[in-house]
């Protein structure tokens, strides 16, 4: 079959590869009809994440079940599914706990309690290292899917896979980061970085009575797509007033909901990179800091930008000062997928508008391009089968 395959950081081809079979009695064979570039896949891409052997990428698809190990009894060839990104058991202590990215199962090699950079990681994900379980990604004609009772969302054919192909990551993570903040109504929500992932909590924080949203980036295309579809006011971080702006638009207090939908892959200055290299840190946490900064007294900050390693001047006290509350960590799909299927079922929430480039499958290679280097006004690759 054919398979997008990262091969080395910015090496990546769409190979032909063996296809997958069931290894287990609870696997089932996926055939994908639509898949993502998602900008977690740029991690592996540029090397922040290390991977150093080939391995097929991706963690938002869909498709149709192809085949079911003997103990899947939930599902049957012909069901046409969605896939969540992590890779839960179901069963154990974290996944009875709606947390399924820490599942104690899916992760053997490198799982762990501590949480630290190499050795001990959370539960397996798709297409995203052998420190996540080494499981070939959804960029491919094919995939297999672990505990396949478990994750897989059954979706009937009056919904178009662009409808609800997100539901397997950006969706379900934007809703978290808005989820995590407790909002009661009301609040200004400010969100850093207007990717993907920014503005789909920027439509859910609307949902969760959200009375300003505003967008922060330093694209202006990202920008104006965050006003185009998410009904954002924005500003670019590259003025050097964002904090400023955030500010003057809440009394001065700051906005009650900043979220991170950034992480370590935001822009770095020259005396970052140097900082970096002196202190041995890969990528930046600029965005946290500027979140920090622009947070109210007392607020909430959401982080569900990826942060893989430790950096230098976190700023411990100035969130003490505060009194911020932090939520950080992967997204619970799981536990939010259902409910936000039925909000677009209902129409009360589109996420398909994201999309800006469509390719098959084939040009996957090229679709990274654009996506990394911020090519075309890109926001959104779909791939398709």
């Amino acid at each position: 079959m054919k398979a997008l395959v990262f091969h080395s950081p910015k090496h990546v081809s769409v190979d032909t590869v063996d296809a997958p079979v069931l290894l287990r009695t609870t696997d089932a064979i996926v055939r994908v009809t639509s898949t993502a570039i998602c900008g977690s896949d740029l991690h592996v891409y540029n090397g922040l994440i290390p991977q150093e052997k080939p391995l097929v990428l991706g963690h938002e698809f869909m498709g149709i079940v192809e085949e079911v190990g003997s103990e899947v009894k939930r599902l049957r060839p012909g069901d046409r599914v969605l896939v969540p990104f992590a890779i839960a058991c179901g069963s154990c202590f974290f996944c009875e706990r709606d947390l399924p990215g820490h599942c104690e199962r899916s992760n053997p090699g490198h799982y762990g309690p501590e949480g630290n950079v190499i050795s001990s990681k959370g539960g397996g994900l798709f297409g995203y290292t052998d420190l996540y379980g080494g499981y070939a990604g959804g960029q491919a004609e094919m995939v297999r899917v672990p505990f396949a009772d478990v994750g897989p969302r059954k979706v009937d054919d009056d919904l178009t896979d662009e409808q609800v192909l997100f539901l397997t990551d950006i969706l379900p993570t934007g809703y978290t980061a808005v989820d995590w903040a407790g909002m009661q109504g009301g609040e200004t929500v400010a969100v850093i970085g207007c990717g993907p992932v920014g503005i789909m909590a920027m439509k859910c924080a609307w949902l969760r009575g959200a009375a300003r949203v505003i967008g922060v980036d330093r694209e202006e295309y990202r920008l104006e797509k965050a006003r185009e579809i998410a009904s954002a006011e924005t500003v670019n971080v590259e003025s050097g007033v964002a904090q400023e702006f955030i500010r003057a638009a809440t009394g001065g207090r700051g906005a009650d909901v900043c979220i991170d939908a950034v992480g370590m892959e935001a822009h770095r200055t020259p005396l970052e990179k140097i900082s970096n290299m002196v202190h041995g840190q890969i990528g930046s946490f600029v965005a946290f800091k500027l979140a920090v900064s622009a947070v109210r007294r007392g607020g909430v900050v959401s982080v569900v930008g990826v942060y893989g390693m430790p950096y230098d001047n976190f700023p411990l006290g100035q969130l003490f000062d505060k009194g911020v509350t932090v939520r950080f960590g992967q997204a619970p799909v799981h536990k939010h997928v259902d409910k936000l299927l039925g909000w677009i079922r209902e129409g009360k929430l589109r996420a398909d508008d994201v999309i800006t480039h469509r390719l098959p499958l084939a040009e996957a290679a090229r679709g990274y391009d654009l996506f990394n280097g911020k090519k075309d006004g890109c926001v959104k690759v779909v791939l398709k089968t």
